[in-house]
């Protein structure tokens, strides 16, 4: 790979040619290594690592890295997490709290508070909800489906993936309402629910982070949560608020009867919970 960095020597000493051969050649090693690794591994004093990151055009090692990985092909949830970790000088639980009001703040700028409201009526009028959500995205789904089901909701979770996906969608009626999350992409599980929707006819809700959807990727409501930059480490704080208005949105609607069954609820805990 060549990098290209702000202030490119014509001439390079044998030790800032090694520095610079090894970033190129052992991009992945370098981008998860320390200053310190590094200058065991090429035998270089850190002195000099630091020598070398100035004057390429860099204030500080942790730039140059993520210079490195902007320009890098290596992907995956390490490198997304190395760019968040770089996005501030340090990381502080303050900072990273602060950083997730920022995301909330996108995301109420995103969210249509129509499509939210059509999304409240559609699961209050559903015969059953149906949830489908993989990998990270099975949180927030099982978050959705545990809320929906103490208000009295039917609920039923898809299972994430392989034949029983098709098995779950053999059961849904077009009375019934499908939630999915597919925040940067629309899973293959995810073309199938919005393919058998054609024939079903049923309504579909996805929670999504692209301000763009082509047409065929398309829910019938598209609730916005934004979840941080394509290559930095995907945040679930927005994901879990809008799931949670969600939530609460319905419960109001749903007035007494919704108050009727969550007291129920919490007398039968206390007839039958267990004695500690």
């Amino acid at each position: 790979m060549r990098l290209q960095f702000p202030n490119m020597p014509e001439q390079m000493t044998k030790s800032e040619s090694r520095i610079m051969d090894y970033i190129s050649s052992h991009t992945e090693e370098f981008l998860f290594s320390s200053i310190g690794t590094i200058s065991r591994r090429l035998d270089v004093s850190p002195a000099t690592l630091s020598r070398f990151v100035r004057r390429v055009g860099f204030e500080d090692y942790k730039e140059l890295k993520r210079a490195v990985a902007d320009q890098s092909m290596v992907e995956g949830p390490a490198v997304k997490m190395l760019a968040t970790l770089s996005a501030d000088k340090e990381f502080t639980v303050e900072n990273w709290i602060l950083r997730q009001q920022t995301y909330l703040q996108k995301t109420l700028e995103g969210l249509d508070p129509g499509q939210f409201r059509r999304a409240v009526d559609i699961v209050l009028g559903a015969r059953r909800v149906f949830i489908h959500g993989k990998s990270a995205s099975a949180s927030p789904a099982q978050l959705l489906m545990f809320r929906l089901r103490r208000l009295g909701i039917d609920t039923v979770l898809l299972p994430s993936g392989g034949s029983e996906v098709l098995e779950g969608l053999a059961e849904i009626r077009k009375e019934d309402a499908v939630v999915l999350f597919s925040f940067s992409k629309v899973s293959s599980e995810g073309r199938m629910i919005l393919c058998h929707q054609r024939e079903v006819g049923y309504t579909t809700i996805a929670f999504c982070s692209r301000a763009f959807i082509p047409e065929e990727e398309q829910a019938d409501i598209q609730l916005f949560v934004y979840r941080g930059e394509p290559k930095e480490y995907h945040s679930m704080t927005a994901p879990a608020a809008v799931v949670d208005a969600l939530v609460v949105a319905v419960s109001e609607q749903m007035g007494e009867a919704s108050a009727r069954r969550l007291d129920r609820l919490h007398k039968m805990k206390k007839t039958y919970a267990p004695e500690r």
